[in-house]
């Protein structure tokens, strides 16, 4: 746990100069190591960040809260309407019957009435 501590510690403190020269090797094929590519991550991660700010856009986490929220808006109108489908369905089954049970009695009917 403390491992990560530091880890997380250290990707927090790498300059921008630093992080450049990261990119630049990274995005002309050179190997990072693990712990050059989670600094390197972070500060992805904290340009992403500052340039949202600058540009008024909400963060990530917002972001997530409102999309989750809109998957669950869904989610209960899907619920809805497939409540709403299935209700139907019962009620064809229903209705299929009674008219096979017409047809019979019509058929019945007709077969015992003299021509």
């Amino acid at each position: 746990m403390l491992a990560n501590i530091s880890d997380e510690k250290e990707r927090k403190v790498i300059s921008d100069d630093t992080a450049k020269k990261l990119h630049d090797r990274s995005s002309r094929g050179a190997t990072l190591s693990a712990k050059e590519q989670a600094q390197l991550q972070a500060w992805y991660a904290s340009q992403d960040n500052a340039e949202s700010v600058l540009l008024g856009l909400p963060s990530s986490e917002k972001k997530v809260a409102s999309l989750q929220s809109q998957v669950d808006a869904a989610l209960t109108q899907l619920m809805t309407v497939t409540k709403r489908i299935q209700e139907i369905a019962s009620e064809n089954e229903t209705l299929r019957r009674e008219i096979a049970t017409l047809r019979h009695q019509l058929a019945q009917h007709l077969g015992t009435q003299p021509a």
